[in-house]
């Protein structure tokens, strides 16, 4: 009996199989197609290769003396208590970069404020404390103090084994292109600057400051993509404390997306300015945000007291990049009229009438400020 049923089992196998078939005729032909079991395995199978990563910055760590003042321990500078309050969100971010406007030199050569800034160590143990991947430490205060100073800096972010990019140690540091991979997508970094306020870049070691300088922009966008999915590039551009970016901002901004820059990150206004996708001629984009405002500083007017987190999700599916999801975390930075000042930054949607009179409108006004330009930008609450 047995026998009886497996030959009937093979029998109907065949009519299945001859079912999917027609006679030869002098051309393949494949009438077995769309067969629902195939297709959810293959939906299935080409989910397995999309790898994303929700890629964040925020913008400039600008210490006053007043914000290390603040600092100050028994021990030394504990800047954690500023930060503590941004932790529960810092989790989202699976590569976070930062704006370090300030030189760690340390207290060896004595700390210093505005206009020549020299700042405590400290401040990179909290940001490596904060979960921050890569710090951008191109801007107009790079040279404040000297090559003494920048150099200590280094020796510290190699310490805390943290990737920097706009200054160097030296020729050889600086063509190496930093990368950072994550979820099987790598991340090339640049930084660059518009200036350093006047003070000269010392003859022979231009790798102290990467300065604005399109042709060698270009070159060297040129070899991060040969060596990434995606390039990442910090810009120190724009007017300080306008809310809005100006023509020679857009006009950088495009020309290096065009040429191959995937997620520019904006810094140096010191108040927020808009996001936007820049469309390329062959249909992908980039995505650009001018300035990310200030994160952490001794600034004590209003919009200078606003920045943000802003992240974008990037999809690789087999070679194709894609962004989307661009995403704000608004901050608020507050701090006491007296000494103490207890400098604190807060996520702005949990400021309280006791920190900042008109929060909810002010709040509303920067989401306006944000959707004008990029209606798909959403603010986590």
């Amino acid at each position: 009996m047995n026998r009886v049923h497996s030959f009937i089992s093979i029998m109907l196998f065949v009519i299945v199989l001859s079912g999917c078939s027609e006679p030869f005729e002098g051309t393949a032909q494949d009438t077995c197609v769309g067969l629902p079991v195939i297709e959810k395995e293959k939906a299935a199978q080409d989910e397995l290769f999309i790898k994303t990563v929700r890629i964040g910055a925020f913008g400039d760590m600008l210490i006053h003396r007043r914000v290390y003042n603040d600092a100050k321990v028994k021990e030394g500078y504990d800047f954690s208590p500023m930060v503590e309050g941004m932790k529960p969100y810092l989790d989202r971010y699976d590569l976070l970069t930062a704006n370090q406007e300030t030189m760690i030199g340390g207290v060896r050569h004595g700390l210093s404020t505005y206009p020549q800034f020299n700042s405590p160590k400290e401040v990179g143990d909290t940001l490596k404390n904060m979960g921050v991947d890569l710090v951008t430490l191109a801007n107009n205060h790079t040279l404040d103090r000297g090559e003494a100073v920048i150099q200590s800096a280094l020796a510290h972010w190699d310490r805390l084994d943290m990737p920097y990019v706009g200054s160097y140690k030296d020729e050889a540091d600086e063509d190496k292109l930093r990368v950072v991979e994550k979820n099987d997508i790598r991340f090339a970094f640049l930084g660059y600057t518009y200036g350093t306020n006047g003070i000269p870049v010392p003859t022979g070691k231009s790798h102290l400051v990467s300065l604005i300088d399109e042709e060698r922009m270009l070159k060297d966008i040129e070899s991060a993509r040969e060596q990434a999915d995606v390039v990442v590039m910090h810009l120190h551009f724009g007017q300080e404390y306008q809310r809005t970016p100006n023509d020679e901002q857009q006009r950088l901004a495009e020309r290096m997306v065009d040429a191959g820059v995937d997620i520019i990150f904006g810094h140096h206004p010191h108040v927020l300015q808009p996001a936007e996708w820049i469309e390329r001629e062959d249909g992908t984009r980039g995505f650009v945000i001018y300035s990310l405002g200030n994160f952490l500083s001794g600034q004590d007017e209003l919009y200078r007291q606003l920045g943000g987190i802003v992240n974008v999700t990037v999809e690789k599916t087999g070679d194709n990049i894609q962004l989307k999801e661009p995403e704000m975390l608004l901050t608020y930075v507050h701090f006491n009229q007296s000494v103490p000042k207890q400098y604190r930054v807060h996520p702005l949607a949990n400021v309280t009438d006791d920190l900042l009179l008109n929060h909810a409108a002010i709040e509303q006004e920067l989401k306006q400020h944000y959707t004008e330009r990029m209606p798909e930008m959403t603010f986590v609450e």
